[in-house]
């Protein structure tokens, strides 16, 4: 890279960092917002950031950071009334970036994995689905979507396998109930399948969505009604993407290990260079 080029680099980079500093000088809320959220002091956060969108109602950023900071604070699982009401804050504002930025991945994620947080697992799909459409490359939004198809018929199924009080060992094949079952679920756990293969497609050592792989073939597996060998398929499938989780799993561990002992022989040897030049000064 020539001298020129590195100049021009960094007067471009110093520029755009003047530029946004100079951008949020107007907004001083939004500034101590952001900061607060940084630290995460959340509800610090919201007073400043509802002010910055109360002074500038079409600042992205701003809509942005006071959804993040309402769904911080949002515990899943609660039914109490302000956390209701925490969930619903941060789906308005994330909506309201959306207007102002339709194609605002970081807003539409957002809103996907609190919608499926407060278990509104239509309105979770439709915020990823957009998501897919703005960035098909992404594997993310599409492992999130099996996620939902697997929530979805793992409950009944559970709730059924619980009122004909089956042990995990037993299958519910043979039942008359698991017809019922089927019908209800089949169609999700061969979309979420279809969908976990585009994930891996998309980033080959996707283990989340391997050990996904493995549940909704167990899925299936327990909806094979009245056929004992597709069972047993899908069960051996369901093993092979548990084998196959594992391994992509630890040569993960393996690299992280590695880079490690790298980084610390590197740092070792820069150490014994220093001490060497300094001994070794004829002085």
């Amino acid at each position: 890279m020539s001298g020129r080029l590195v100049v021009l680099l960094l007067v471009l980079s110093t520029c755009l960092v003047v530029a946004s500093s100079q951008t949020n000088e107007g907004n001083p809320d939004l500034v101590l917002g952001i900061q607060a959220y940084k630290n995460a002091k959340y509800e610090e956060a919201v007073q400043h950031l509802e002010r910055a969108v109360a002074g500038e109602p079409g600042n992205v950023q701003a809509h942005f950071y006071l959804a993040s900071a309402f769904a911080q604070q949002y515990i899943p699982g609660s039914d109490q009334v302000s956390n209701v009401q925490l969930g619903n804050a941060a789906t308005r504002e994330y909506e309201k970036v959306l207007e102002l930025d339709s194609v605002n991945l970081e807003a539409l994620k957002g809103a996907a994995q609190l919608s499926f947080n407060m278990k509104d697992f239509d309105q979770a799909k439709q915020f990823w689905s957009r998501a897919i459409e703005i960035d098909p490359k992404d594997p993310e939004p599409y492992y999130s979507i099996a996620v939902v198809e697997w929530t979805l018929t793992y409950q009944p199924r559970m709730e059924q396998r619980a009122k004909l009080k089956l042990t995990p060992e037993q299958a519910m094949i043979f039942a008359t109930e698991c017809w019922a079952v089927r019908q209800a679920n089949w169609g999700r756990v061969a979309d979420g399948i279809e969908i976990l293969k585009k994930a891996i497609d998309l980033r080959r050592d996707y283990d989340d969505a391997m050990a996904y792989m493995n549940l909704m073939y167990r899925e299936r597996g327990d909806i094979q009604c009245g056929d004992p060998r597709a069972r047993e398929a899908d069960l051996r499938m369901a093993d092979s993407w548990v084998d196959l989780t594992l391994a992509i799993k630890k040569q993960k561990a393996e690299k992280v290990e590695s880079q490690q002992r790298r980084k610390l022989k590197e740092g070792q040897q820069g150490n014994i260079t220093v001490e060497f030049s300094t001994e070794s000064n004829p002085q």
